[in-house]
């Protein structure tokens, strides 16, 4: 079955494709020749991933999913949350929303954060979301290069290393995608 990932986002279609592996042949919207931005106006998580698998069903009636992740920051209360790809300007620049985070957090004590993930299906014109949580905290500064976001300033609890310092299977075997991806092809199977 193909699927479609409602995605630009290069790292995260890399990253759904390991985490799916050849259960399912998927694709993201440039081997459609989409180019077009979906925008995300809705207040939740959840409704951004639904607006966006909502827009790729319309447009070609073809299985798709979307997601929409978000990183909530205890002292910040809850922020950036929905609006952390845009969370430092419309640009969607990583380096300058993980420079905003840390300056927020400076000389704060309570670090903790979760990363959020909601993946909306549409199969057969039916609608289905599913969500992956993880916690952890906000480091001091960024550290390791792999992942992309937030992930050189995210630590998941129990470990000592940003997302950013672990491979690919070691951060999606807990990740806040990988968890909400699970729940997609459990559901699919």
């Amino acid at each position: 079955m193909k699927l479609v990932f409602a995605t630009h986002n290069a790292g995260k279609l890399r990253e759904v494709k390991e985490l799916i592996g050849h259960k399912y042949e998927v694709i993201g919207l440039s081997e459609l020749d989409d180019l077009e931005d979906i925008p995300e106006n809705e207040p939740t998580l959840q409704g951004n991933a639904l607006v966006k698998a909502r827009t790729v069903w319309n447009k070609y009636g073809l299985a798709c999913f979307s997601d929409d992740t978000g990183l909530e920051i205890d002292a910040l209360n809850g922020a950036p949350g929905v609006y952390s790809a845009r969370y430092a300007g419309s640009s969607k620049d990583p380096e300058q929303n993980m420079a905003k985070v840390l300056s927020e957090l400076e000389g704060k004590e309570n670090r903790s954060a979760q990363f959020r993930t909601a993946v909306a299906l549409i199969i057969d014109g039916k609608e289905h979301v599913f969500e992956g949580i993880v916690r952890g905290k906000i480091a001091i500064e960024k550290s390791g290069y792999q992942g992309f976001g937030y992930d050189p300033i995210f630590i998941p609890e129990g470990y000592t290393e940003s997302f950013a310092e672990m491979d690919n299977a070691k951060k999606n075997s807990m990740s806040h995608r990988g968890r909400a991806i699970a729940k997609l092809v459990e559901f699919l199977i």
